[in-house]
């Protein structure tokens, strides 16, 4: 079936609408999930500079920028990697994105940051909140402010590539701690949660519970949720979070709320 210009997918325990062009722009759009209202907040944002080699991360990605538009209001596509919990919205701002399958198909970017920089140099950090056929793997859907900050005409831009621009896997700005939204049907015997405003992508992230002796990969899930199908067990646990730098934190709870979001004290540099 399709929306627009795009499919819509099935995969796992969600129905997630891979994306559609907004209106005439076509990129990465809509997804799985219901976001709760419009977020306020400064998020990411534009960049200031200082992004180095430690700050970026992968490959760089070269294609188009489209208003799609990506909001938490979504008030054309849903959001993929969602629903975000108004908290969150407010910590994640008002500067999104959403990509190609090729690149978040299997959610493993929800909630990731990029560097934006478009032909002429403009540059925005975004956060990474859907996910979408697109008419080039490199292109990206971005949201009303993002597009208003980076947008300038392009005298080389051509029909096929009106809005040239790179991006790449960055380091997001500090906007608080590591927060956990727990899925509202999480239980014992089936666990399940977003880890949400982390600054750097993340490669992993294990839990060592009642039911795991031993540190025990959770698994991603399309929409962005980690995922442990025969549950944590009953009572407290850890999880150990590795980010695409390498670095670690743990983080010890002694059990959870569904549909809860938890604050937690650490966060990656």
């Amino acid at each position: 079936m399709r929306i627009g210009s795009w499919i819509v997918c099935v995969g796992g325990l969600a129905v997630a609408a891979c994306g559609s062009s907004g209106g005439s722009n076509g990129g990465a759009g809509a997804g799985q999930g219901t976001g709760a209202g419009a977020g306020q907040g400064t998020g990411a944002g534009p960049a200031t500079g200082g992004f180095g080699g430690g700050d970026l991360y992968g490959e760089l990605h070269a294609g188009d920028y489209h208003l799609g538009p990506v909001d938490f209001a979504e008030t054309v596509w849903t959001n993929s990697c969602g629903p975000y919990a108004p908290e969150i919205q407010a910590l994640e701002g008002v500067y999104l994105a959403g990509v190609d399958l090729a690149w978040n198909g299997d959610g493993s970017l929800c909630d990731a940051c990029a560097l934006v920089t478009t032909r002429l140099g403009r540059t925005a950090v975004v956060r990474i909140v859907t996910t979408g056929v697109s008419n080039a793997e490199g292109d990206m859907d971005v949201s009303p402010e993002t597009h208003d900050g980076i947008y300038e005409l392009d005298p080389l831009g051509t029909p096929e590539h009106p809005r040239p621009m790179t991006w790449q896997l960055a380091r997001c700005p500090d906007t608080g701690t590591l927060r956990y939204q727990w899925q509202t049907g999480a239980n014992e015997w089936w666990t399940s949660f977003w880890l949400r405003n982390a600054r750097v992508p993340l490669v992993s992230v294990e839990v060592r519970s009642a039911n795991h002796a031993d540190w025990f990969a959770l698994r991603r899930e399309v929409d962005g949720t980690l995922n442990d199908d025969g549950g944590f067990g009953a009572g407290a646990f850890e999880l150990r979070i590795t980010g695409l730098d390498g670095q670690q934190l743990v983080d010890s709870f002694p059990g959870f709320t569904p549909g809860s979001v938890v604050a937690s004290t650490q966060q990656f540099p």
